[in-house]
């Protein structure tokens, strides 16, 4: 089974509405391959490893939410880029890039992912008039004392996370911004939420964290933002019928 590289993107763009997201970076068919798509990879970033397995897989398209491109970038094909680049024309090799879409959808975006594997319960966007946020705020069924949330992404995410404590010793609602989303803890915060979660930490998110007496976990980057994508390609395959393989490049950050 295969569609056409324009079919693919069709089918992604109608999906995902990039148009209606102001993002940092070009979203949908970054780089054009194979005119037929019917072996696709899936990976968080297009590092030249997931190319490299992409490559040793005959792969025609990858997928990824961490693509090419970004403002303020270089815009020089040299060094890294030109390498990864070459690679994918070198063996007419699609790559699909959506980022802040990804992020943000409602049942297969990073944010609405992590929420199903941590049973967050009640979810809506934060603030909830703006549908097109990358914050999500949501429950805990029964509420869960700080320890035991930190048990839970550790065992679900394979990663111990950093926890900055509060006073409040159940944590009952709970933002979250998966990525590089730790500058939202304010909008939490203000909002009184008990805990809130990301992928990163700057160091003025602990003073934040300590001054506005929120629990703040950091639950790397990449691993919370491995499933967005892989679920993604799963449904890719569901509806379209074309193979999809989830390749995690591991990245401790």
């Amino acid at each position: 089974m295969s569609v056409s590289n324009s079919q693919l993107l069709q089918f992604l763009d109608i999906l995902l509405e990039p148009e209606k997201v102001k993002d940092y970076c070009p979203n949908g068919l970054q780089v054009a391959g194979k005119s037929q798509v019917s072996t696709l990879v899936t990976g968080v970033t297009a590092s030249q490893a997931l190319i490299d397995h992409a490559v040793s897989m005959h792969a025609d398209a990858i997928l990824v939410h961490h693509g090419y491109f970004w403002k303020g970038e270089s815009p020089c094909i040299t060094g890294m880029k030109r390498k990864r680049i070459h690679s994918l024309l070198q063996h007419n090799i699609n790559l699909y890039a959506y980022h802040l879409p990804l992020d943000i959808h409602p049942t297969l975006g990073n944010n609405a992912q992590l929420a199903k594997l941590l049973g967050i319960v009640d979810v809506s966007s934060l603030p909830q008039h703006n549908p097109h946020s990358v914050v999500m705020q949501g429950k805990f069924d029964g509420g869960i004392c700080p320890t035991e949330l930190t048990h839970l992404l550790s065992n679900v995410l394979s990663k111990k996370p950093l926890h900055e404590a509060a006073k409040k010793t159940k944590i009952e609602t709970v933002a979250w911004c998966t990525g590089g989303g730790q500058s939202y803890i304010e909008m939490a915060a203000e909002q009184g939420i008990d805990a809130f979660i990301s992928g990163e930490v700057s160091e003025q998110t602990i003073h934040t964290a300590r001054e506005m007496d929120i629990h703040f976990y950091a639950a790397g980057h990449h691993a919370t933002e491995r499933y967005g994508v892989k679920a993604l390609g799963e449904y890719i395959q569901q509806k379209l019928g074309i193979e999809a393989v989830f390749i995690d490049i591991d990245n401790p950050a």
